[in-house]
C-alpha cells in the first residue's frame, strides 16, 4: 500500500531514501516528489511514469499528501538541506525561483533550445521556468482557478441557467438551499478559500483592479473600497457551504458535485481530472462556466517541474523527463486527463472535450489581451511569504476570526506589509 508523508518522522524516511537512491550508480531512474495524490491527478501522472517507462527508466514515486503542496514543499526542503536532490519535484511560481537564487537548480536550457521551448511556452510561464537566462525549469500544464464547475442534473432540477453576475450566482445559490441541496462546495483550507477569493476579487473588481491589488501588490488597491467590498461578497457566498466543510479536501468537494450533494463548486481546472476520472462528461453530467464577471480573464497557475543539480550520472534522467513533459504527445496525453491545458501554445485541441477546448481558447486571448494573471493564492501572483500571509487572513475571515470586511482589509494590508 502506498504510504503518503504527513508526518516529520515520514518526511524523514524519504529524504533517507531519496539519499540511497542518489547514491545508486548508472540507475536509470527518475525520482519525482510531487502532491498528486487524487484519483485524476494520479490518472493523470501515470500518463509521464508510462512514456518514461516506454525508454527505460523506472519511477521512484515521491507523494506527499496536501492539495495546495505546503506539505510537499516541507519535504522538498528537508531534502535539499540534507544535500539530497530528487530529479525533479512538482513546484509552483515563485518556489522555482527561489530555489534557483539559492544556487541548487540545474540547467535545462540545451534541452529547451533543441525542442523550441522559447517559442512555444507562454512569456507568462517563462518569467518562472527561465531564471537568470537558464531554463531551470519544466512546465508541465496551464490551470486556470476562475471556473465554476455545475452539476447539470442539480440544475435542471433547481430550474437554474448560467450565472452571468455575482448577484445571479448568490440567486442560483438561493434555488438549490430551497431544494434542499448544498448550494457551495468547498473545502475549509486556506489554499482552497484563497483561491475561491481570487475569483471573487477579479469579479468585483476587474482585470485591472486584480492586476493592480493581487500582481503588483499597489497599497491603494489593497486598502480601497473595492477590496472592502471583495470581502463583502466572500461573505455572502460563504453562507452557502454546508456546516461540515472545515477542513474537507479539495477532490471530496468536487466528489459532493459529481455524486449531485451539492450544485456547484468554485475551484481551479484540475477538478475536472476528478470528473474526467468519475468518466462524466462535460455538457451531460456537468457544466463549465467562468467565475460570473470573470469571463475574458485567466487567473492562471502552472504545475512546473523544477530540475535540481544532480549529479552527472543522473542528468541523463533529468533530461529524459524534461523532453518527454514539453513533447506535444505528452502535453496533450496529460492534460486532457488533469483537466487542464497545455504548457505549450502550438499543441492542438483535438483530443480535448468541450471544457478543454473553452480552457485553450480562453488562455490563447488573455495571454494576446493581456488579462492573463497570476493566481495569489496559488503562488503566481507573489512570492510564497506573501501568498502565505494573503491566505492565513482570508481564511481567518472565512472561520470568523475576523469578524469585518474593514478589518479583514486592515489585516490583509498589515499582513502584506510584513511579509514584503
Amino acid at each position: 500500500m502506498r504510504k503518503f508523508l504527513t508526518t516529520t518522522a515520514m518526511i524523514a524516511l524519504a529524504v533517507a531514501g531519496a539519499g540511497a537512491s542518489a547514491r545508486a550508480a548508472d540507475v536509470k531512474e527518475v525520482q519525482m516528489l510531487h502532491w498528486w495524490t487524487s484519483g485524476g491527478e494520479a490518472a493523470a501522472l501515470s500518463v509521464l511514469k508510462q512514456d518514461l517507462s516506454k525508454e527505460g527508466y523506472a519511477w521512484k514515486d515521491v507523494p506527499v499528501a496536501g492539495g495546495g503542496g505546503d506539505a510537499a514543499m516541507t519535504a522538498l526542503k528537508a531534502m535539499v538541506a540534507a544535500g539530497n536532490y530528487p530529479t525533479a519535484s512538482q513546484m509552483l511560481g515563485y518556489t522555482v525561483l527561489d530555489y534557483a537564487q539559492e544556487g541548487v537548480m540545474g540547467d535545462l536550457t540545451a534541452t529547451a533550445k533543441k525542442e523550441g521551448w522559447d517559442k512555444s511556452v507562454p512569456k507568462a510561464l517563462q518569467k518562472f521556468a527561465v531564471y537568470n537566462g537558464k531554463w531551470v525549469a519544466a512546465p508541465v500544464n496551464v490551470h486556470s482557478v476562475n471556473w465554476l464547475w455545475i452539476n447539470k442534473a442539480v440544475m435542471e432540477k433547481i430550474g437554474g441557467k448560467q450565472p452571468k453576475t455575482f448577484a445571479e450566482l448568490i440567486a442560483l445559490l438561493d434555488k438549490a438551499k430551497a431544494a434542499g441541496v448544498v448550494p457551495l462546495a468547498l473545502g475549509g483550507q486556506n489554499w482552497q478559500e484563497a483561491t475561491m477569493f481570487d475569483s471573487i476579487v477579479l469579479s468585483t473588481g476587474g482585470p485591472e483592479f486584480y492586476k493592480k491589488a493581487f500582481n503588483d501588490l499597489d497599497e491603494d488597491s489593497l486598502k480601497s473600497d473595492t477590496m472592502k467590498k471583495s470581502f463583502d461578497n466572500l461573505a455572502t457566498i460563504i453562507k452557502y457551504v454546508d456546516p461540515n466543510f472545515s477542513g474537507r479536501d479539495w477532490n471530496l468537494a468536487t466528489a459532493m458535485v459529481i455524486k449531485g450533494d451539492a450544485l456547484v463548486q468554485v475551484m481551479g481546472d484540475w477538478a475536472k481530472g476528478e470528473f474526467v476520472a468519475a468518466k462524466k462528461t462535460p455538457g451531460t453530467d456537468y457544466l463549465c462556466y467562468r467565475f460570473p464577471g470573470t469571463e475574458g480573464s485567466v487567473i492562471y497557475n502552472s504545475d512546473m517541474f523544477g530540475m535540481f543539480n544532480v549529479p552527472a550520472d543522473r542528468k541523463a534522467a533529468q533530461v529524459a523527463l524534461a523532453t518527454a513533459t514539453l513533447s506535444k504527445s505528452f502535453q496533450s496525453a496529460f492534460n486532457v486527463v488533469k483537466g487542464s491545458v497545455p504548457s505549450r501554445t502550438d499543441v492542438p485541441d483535438t483530443a480535448f472535450d468541450a471544457c478543454g477546448k473553452k480552457g485553450i481558447a480562453d488562455l490563447k486571448a488573455a495571454n494576446e489581451g493581456g488579462t492573463l494573471f497570476g493566481s495569489l493564492a496559488q503562488g503566481y501572483g507573489a512570492p510564497p511569504a506573501i501568498a502565505n500571509a494573503y491566505k492565513d487572513v482570508v481564511s481567518k475571515f472565512v472561520h470568523g476570526q475576523i469578524k469585518t470586511s474593514d478589518e479583514a482589509v486592515k489585516q490583509l494590508v498589515q499582513a502584506i506589509d510584513d511579509a514584503r
